[in-house]
């Protein structure tokens, strides 16, 4: 549930208070307001959706880390067609076995060679660096949401507020000598002040779960590298030719 529902609950007892406060803003804070509640609600779905896709490429390779440690040969696990869908070590190994086999395999398809080339190798690495890439833009994807939410969710609060208040100010520059007051200037600038409170109730969390999100991330990417560099290792001393 989005920051700003929960606010709302967390209000239950107040509520009379939070539709006078509604009713009294103005027509450009109830869409700003609105929009933060849409903001709030796609930010709390991708850091939902973010968080178990990374609890789940954890787990997952964990398992396949301790399934490449316990195998003899670098292609033992390739050659078993073991499939391992949504694990991030499990596409850098596959990516990197699949170049190396098919300059293992001679014209007939057949696996003749027992070396490869350094050129070939290259060849080999450049294709294992593309996939860790693309791994780690594919777990980075949609993070960019909780920054822009973390960021600008303050500032459509304050452009909320400062309209409003201006729109208060305005009524009470318009009003009949002697009308003017605190308790008439003041339902106006309650209202104009629930803006800032939905631009915090949306990028307060934004900020701690980006932040949250871009730790992993980075200890993702960190793993993916180190296992890149292991599976290229054992590669080349297992297939690469003596100069």
């Amino acid at each position: 549930m989005s920051g700003l529902l929960s606010f709302v609950v967390g209000a239950a007892g107040n509520q009379t208070e939070l539709l006078y406060v509604w009713n009294r803003a103005t027509p450009e804070a109830k869409a700003i307001i609105v929009f933060l509640v849409f903001f709030s609600i796609v930010v709390w779905s991708v850091m939902t959706y973010k968080g178990l896709q990374m609890r789940r490429a954890r787990k997952l390779n964990y398992y396949f880390n301790e399934e490449f440690r316990s195998q003899k040969k670098v292609l033992d696990i390739y050659d078993r067609k073991l499939k391992v869908e949504g694990c991030p070590l499990y596409d850098v190994y596959q990516t990197g076995c699949l170049h190396l086999d098919a300059r293992l395999r001679g014209p007939g398809g057949e696996r003749q060679r027992q070396r490869v080339s350094l050129k070939n190798m290259e060849h080999v690495k450049r294709a294992i660096e593309n996939v860790v890439a693309q791994e780690s833009l594919e777990l980075e994807s949609g993070l960019i949401l909780l920054s822009i939410a973390a960021s600008g969710a303050p500032f459509l609060g304050l452009l909320g507020t400062v309209w409003g208040v201006m729109s208060a100010f305005a009524e009470i520059a318009q009003a009949p000598q002697g009308a003017a007051s605190l308790a008439a200037m003041a339902p106006g600038v309650s209202a104009a002040l629930i803006t800032t409170v939905a631009g915090l109730l949306v990028a307060i969390p934004s900020m701690f779960g980006y932040n949250y999100l871009v730790h992993h991330l980075r200890v993702f990417t960190v793993g993916l590298d180190n296992f890149a560099q292991e599976l290229v290792s054992k590669m080349e001393a297992e297939f690469l030719e003596d100069e």
